[in-house]
């Protein structure tokens, strides 16, 4: 997945949208006012290729195992680390990993809504 396609997907999530609050270069998405994943071009030294970075709502015990699992899956660069995973979007990681990851952010965050705002959204889905 590249990022043009993980934006596209973050996008068709129900009730999200994106803005830059932290600048031009890091686009946030959010569902109903809730940050669920950014997204950015990632640091990298010269001669390397520049990849994109994406940063994921985890739980903290599949945030560990995906780190283990997946050399381009790092803790959350600029985020909680214990919560929040930075997928390298390199083409190591299978795009189906990648859109469950995002699927799960995206409900981590909309169970932490109020029952009205989450049935809202889960209606939805």
């Amino acid at each position: 997945m590249d990022h043009t396609q993980a934006h596209a997907y973050l996008l068709n999530k129900p009730f999200s949208s994106v803005g830059q609050p932290f600048g031009p270069d890091v686009d946030v998405f959010k569902v109903k006012d809730k940050m669920f994943a950014t997204l950015s071009p990632g640091r990298y030294s010269e001669g390397e290729t520049r990849h994109w970075w994406l940063n994921l709502k985890c739980d903290p015990n599949e945030a560990q195992a995906l780190r283990d699992i997946f050399e381009a899956v790092i803790p959350g660069y600029h985020m909680n680390k214990r919560l929040w995973n930075t997928v390298i979007l390199d083409g190591s990681v299978p795009r189906g990993e990648i859109e469950r990851m995002i699927d799960n952010s995206f409900l981590l965050v909309v169970q932490k809504m109020t029952k009205k705002q989450r049935e809202a959204v889960l209606l939805h889905l």
